[in-house]
């Protein structure tokens, strides 16, 4: 007996039938409200069977159907059924037009959708971008997070064992300051100075870069390991302490150095530098700030409660000084405290 046929009215074809063919819902159909009102229509008419000679094969139909119903009513296994079903979905893009990078690996089948709801709570916990979210999870090697990168940023990747910078490129900038900011000069092509990096490159650092070569810079991406390989190969101590700048890029590199110089102190006193912009290590160093603000918030206030106890002649001093004083700032302090430090000092 096909019991899709003569309980759910569901016509001959593939058994068992597909998610939205069992629910009797049209296929791909998205509103989820429509498919839990078919799901408890047709286990309502089921269940008329679970007490006769069908009630194994009520109970096991409508297991069935509340599977179905389950999938898809969860929006991320829904997707992943509908895509094995054939359906086609426009690329998710950003707020600047580009395809996140997570979204990247998932159509390259390099991530799950659920391994893609992790990263991006691991990375929002650990404060981490996906990039390196997915690279400490072990989900994906350096070189695929790089790769992914440069699809989002619509830069190219490259491989710089394949490359080899010139000279001229090289002697632009000091070590210093290839040191500091992570990238490598290549060479100029079709007008454009290439430069080897691990993300964007800031404003600030394109604009220098730009007046010392006289033409407009274009990134290309590589993974962190190879920029410090490079880094080390290139500008070895010793060389390249000082940058060679051709005299006519002089006069405009002296002189935008000089507003830069004095924005950054601005821009480093007034602590304006997001969270999101710091290096692995000053990111660490926050936390570990933050975590010693959080904490001494509240041990400060509670110092007139504990210090009696190692000292007979604070005790005697403190005497009236009231215990629950200490507890209310306390708490104050604590709150205001983790709200400064999790709102604004981790931001």
């Amino acid at each position: 007996m096909d019991f899709y046929k003569e309980w759910l009215g569901i016509p001959e074809g593939p058994r068992p039938p597909d998610h939205y063919e069992l629910l009797r819902v049209a296929r791909f159909e998205d509103d989820v409200e429509k498919i839990r009102a078919h799901y408890k229509k047709l286990n309502a008419h089921v269940r008329k069977y679970a007490t006769g000679q069908y009630s194994v094969q009520s109970q096991d139909l409508l297991n069935e159907m509340a599977k179905a119903m389950l999938c898809l009513t969860d929006s991320v296994r829904k997707r992943e059924y509908d895509e094995g079903l054939g359906r086609e979905f426009d690329a998710e893009v950003d707020e600047f037009g580009r395809q996140p990078l997570l979204d990247v690996l998932v159509s390259q089948d390099d991530l799950s959708r659920e391994q893609k709801s992790e990263v991006e709570d691991f990375a929002s916990r650990r404060g981490l971008t996906h990039r390196d979210a997915v690279v400490q999870m072990k989900l994906v090697n350096s070189t695929k997070a790089a790769q992914a990168l440069a699809v989002q940023l619509g830069y190219s990747y490259v491989d710089l064992d394949d490359m080899l910078p010139e000279d001229d490129a090289l002697d632009l900038v000091a070590r210093s300051m290839v040191k500091r900011n992570s990238f490598i000069p290549l060479f100029v092509d079709d007008g454009q100075l290439l430069v080897a990096c691990v993300d964007e490159i800031e404003h600030e650092i394109e604009d220098d870069l730009r007046l010392r070569a006289g033409v407009p810079v274009r990134p290309v991406i590589v993974p962190p390991r190879a920029i410090q390989q490079a880094i080390a190969k290139y500008y070895a101590p010793g060389m390249r302490d000082e940058a060679k700048i051709s005299s006519e890029n002089m006069d405009a590199v002296q002189q935008s150095g000089t507003g830069k110089k004095s924005s950054k102190s601005s821009k480093k006193s007034s602590g304006a530098q997001s969270f999101s912009q710091l290096s692995p290590e000053e990111k660490k160093e926050r936390r570990q700030y933050g975590i010693l603000f959080i904490c001494w918030s509240a041990i400060i206030p509670m110092l007139p409660v504990f210090l009696p106890f190692f000292s007979p002649t604070l005790k005697l001093k403190l005497a009236w000084y009231p215990p629950m004083l200490s507890f209310g700032l306390a708490a104050v302090c604590l709150t205001a405290t983790t709200f400064w430090v999790t709102q604004k000092y981790w931001k």
